[in-house]
Formats: structure tokens, C-alpha cells, sequence
């Protein structure tokens, strides 16, 4: 892909040509994981299947799912479809909640990901020349590297860094004055709030697009990050499992949903519960599978995202809708299914909360609790006792008529719960395992 691009022909091809182009690196992606990975071989063979079986694109139905856990099975180079010596980048997991996983890339696979992040900063409004400024993590994850890639195949002036430092972050988007940021949604907000703790208004400096992704984010998470910052918050979506950031992408012109990049992955919606694939347009987990991927092609892997397909808009391929939950942030209180997303929603709508919150979940004798931990706004810091209790009082009625379930919530003073530098950790769970 060049860096002074215009659109790539298959960004604006017909359905027939994307489904052939899909069926033909379909076939080669099959065949690939089945003769070069032993754990893939074993699975098809279980499952009574050859790459040959595929014909169609709904062909694939019939093909296994791999799972986070596959990968940890088979750690840590089990599935590796080329020789160790072909593989130029590895990147492992951290691990906290089990055996690391890890991903690897050839050099193909590399410039492939740089050219598919370079179309998706190109569609969040990125053009070359522009000061990108890299803040997603450069450490275990994929996420800094593979931004980073692209913003330089696009022809940008990168401006790296690691995250957790604000105030240093604050003076470096003062000093450079970089045009677009790349950072999770709720760390966007940390920044935000490191400016106002400046005497700086977030609104004066130079940044005018956040592309932002990692973790679910709700479409009010969206309008306080634009209002704060007077930008364009544009959706980026990626796993590293499936490539990276750069899976999908939101377009500026729309923003309406992350355009899968449906030349590289093929989506999938199923029923998470019988695994049976879902119509367009129908809610469910989204699953994916590699195209081009040399060094660890992934077949039907099961990303655990809830969403749905959706028609094309701004480009050919097909949309997915904003992921704001996973299947496994899902927390059962009482019976209930409860996504973090869901509260965050309702704390966003009370004026005078703030977007910073904490779940935390207990068992109190048989039965589970939720204690919604959520700061006031700094413009309200003087609210009494008795304002602070009616604002509580007003969110614990619009969880129950909304989302279900009692609640407890506490409304903190400005500045005492954990910031996120990266991921935001929304729940808290002390309930015996």
C-alpha cells in the first residue's frame, strides 16, 4: 500500500469480487493451518473435516473454532505455521489470568498489518504528513508496535509513548502538537482530566482526532471525549490473536461502526451459547478468521466481542456494530446479566458524575451485591452530603428500571478512584471462586 494513498480498489469493490477474493484466501488459509499446524490438523480430523471440504464461504460453518485456550494449550510456539526462523516478531500475553498466549508474525505478515493500519488512520481522517501520537501500550501487547507501523506506512510523524505518565504526556501534546492520538477511551479521559488539573483546557490544544480502542466504550464514553477535547472520537477495533489494532475500522465521514477489513478477515456472528453462525444484522459473539496470515493463521476464532454485521456504508465490506461488551465482562447478579457498558451508560447520562467508576461485586450471605463506586464532577466538588445522595439515589433507580438489579452507589470526591493507564479496570469481583 502506498503512503500518499488514495482508497485501495477493494475498499470500494463489489460484494462479488470481495466474496471471490474471500473464497480464494480462504482456501489457502485452510489448507495452510491444517498442513502446518499439528493442533489444527488434530481438531479438523476430530471434527471430521478437510480444507478441501470448503467450497463456499458458508463452507466454514463446518470448520472447528479456536479458542484463547487453544492457544494456551499449545504454548509457547504450538501454533506457529512456519519455521521459528521465519517468524521476524513475537509477542506473548501477560499472562495474569493463566498461561501466557502468544501471536507472531513474518515480515509479510508485518507489512500486511502496517498497510491495513495505514487504511485505518487514512479512514479515521489521517493523512499523511499529520503528527500522530502513538499511546498504546509498546510493551507486552501488540497494540503500540502495530499503530505505530501504519501511522509511518502512512507517511506520519510519529510522536511513541507508553502511557501512565500524564503529566509528562500533557506537556508532549503541548509541545508537538500532534493533529491525531491513539489511546484507550478511558485513558483518553485521564488525559483530559490531567489538563484541567493543569489550568489547561483540554479543547485549546492541538489534537483533532482520538482513535481509540482496547476495551468496550459506549456511545456516551464517545460524546464526553469529543465535547472535552473537541475532537472526532473514531472506533478502531483489533485483537491480537487476529492481527492486532487494525482488524476493523471506524470512518470519519460516518461514524457508524468499524469497517471490517473483510480482504484480510472473514467475519462470523454466533449463537455464544450453541455456536450456531447468526444471520447479519443479528446479535451475537464475533468470530474471526484469517486470510493472509503466515505465521499463525487463526481459523473461526472466537473473540468473545458481542456484536452484530452490519451493511456496508462508507466502504464495501461490511460494518460491525460498537462493541460496548464481551462475553466474559458479563457479571450474573441475582439472576441478571450485567455488562459494565450497561452502568457506564447511565453514570454518563447524570450530569453531574463523572465517566470515572468502579464496580464492585460481593456475596453478601447467599446473595451477590454490586457497589457502583463513581466520582463527582469537578465543576460540583462543593455539592453537600445531601445533593451528593440525591445524585446516588437518582443512578441506583435508573440501574433498576434499566438494567435490572439493586445497587448500592457511592459518590466520591474528584480524584479518588484508580486512573486507567491502559485498559480500565471497571469491576472488582471479591466473591469466593
Amino acid at each position: 500500500m502506498k503512503s500518499n494513498r488514495a482508497l485501495d480498489a477493494i475498499e470500494t469493490a463489489s460484494r462479488d469480487e470481495i466474496v471471490a477474493l474471500q473464497t480464494e484466501r480462504l482456501r489457502w488459509s485452510l489448507r495452510h493451518a491444517y498442513e502446518n499446524i499439528k493442533h489444527i490438523r488434530a481438531k479438523f480430523d476430530a471434527s471430521g473435516v478437510k480444507p478441501d471440504d470448503f467450497k463456499s464461504l458458508d463452507d466454514l460453518a463446518k470448520f472447528p473454532f479456536t479458542t484463547k485456550q487453544d492457544l494456551r494449550d499449545t504454548y509457547p510456539f504450538g501454533m506457529f505455521a512456519v519455521p521459528e526462523s521465519k517468524v521476524v516478531r513475537v509477542h506473548a500475553s501477560s499472562g495474569t489470568t493463566g498461561k501466557p498466549t502468544v501471536v507472531g508474525y513474518t515480515q509479510k505478515d508485518i507489512d500486511t498489518w502496517a498497510g491495513l493500519m495505514a487504511r485505518s488512520i487514512h479512514a479515521a481522517g489521517g493523512r499523511p504528513g499529520d503528527k500522530v501520537h502513538v499511546s498504546y501500550g509498546y510493551g507486552l501487547f501488540t497494540g503500540g508496535l502495530g499503530a505505530h507501523y501504519g501511522a509511518e506506512r502512512l507517511g506520519c510523524s510519529v510522536i511513541p509513548f507508553g502511557g501512565g505518565q500524564t503529566e509528562r504526556q500533557v506537556q508532549l501534546i503541548q509541545d508537538f502538537k500532534p493533529k491525531i492520538i491513539m489511546v484507550t477511551p478511558s485513558y483518553m479521559l485521564a488525559i483530559a482530566d490531567e489538563f484541567d488539573r493543569q489550568g489547561l483546557n483540554p479543547a485549546d490544544c492541538a489534537l483533532k482526532i482520538g482513535i481509540h480502542g482496547a476495551e468496550p466504550w459506549t456511545q456516551q464514553m464517545r460524546t464526553e471525549i469529543e465535547k472535552r477535547f473537541g475532537i472526532d472520537a473514531i472506533d478502531i477495533y483489533g485483537l491480537s490473536e487476529v492481527m492486532g489494532p487494525g482488524v476493523a475500522q471506524e470512518c470519519i465521514e460516518s461514524k457508524d461502526g468499524p469497517v471490517v477489513w473483510e480482504d484480510h478477515f472473514y467475519p462470523e456472528i454466533i449463537d455464544p451459547k450453541t455456536g450456531a453462525v447468526l444471520a447479519d444484522g443479528e446479535l451475537g459473539e464475533l468470530v474471526f478468521t484469517s486470510l493472509t496470515k503466515e505465521a499463525l493463521p487463526i481459523i473461526r476464532y472466537r473473540t468473545r466481542d458481542l456484536t452484530r454485521l452490519l451493511p456496508p456504508t462508507s466502504r464495501s465490506m461490511r460494518r460491525i456494530a460498537k462493541i460496548t461488551g464481551r462475553s466474559d465482562d458479563m457479571l450474573i447478579i441475582r439472576g441478571v446479566n450485567v455488562f459494565p457498558s450497561q452502568i457506564e451508560e447511565l453514570i454518563l447520562r447524570q450530569p453531574k458524575l463523572s465517566p470515572h467508576y468502579q464496580l464492585e461485586v460481593s456475596r453478601e450471605g447467599h446473595l451477590d451485591a454490586m457497589t457502583v463506586n463513581v466520582e463527582i464532577k469537578p465543576e460540583f466538588a462543593t455539592a453537600t452530603a445531601a445533593e451528593k445522595e440525591y445524585v446516588a439515589h437518582e443512578l441506583q433507580h435508573h440501574i433498576k428500571s434499566y438494567v435490572g438489579i439493586s445497587t448500592r452507589v457511592e459518590v466520591k470526591a474528584v480524584g479518588t478512584i484508580e486512573r486507567s493507564i491502559g485498559k480500565a479496570k471497571r469491576v472488582i469481583d471479591t466473591r469466593p471462586k
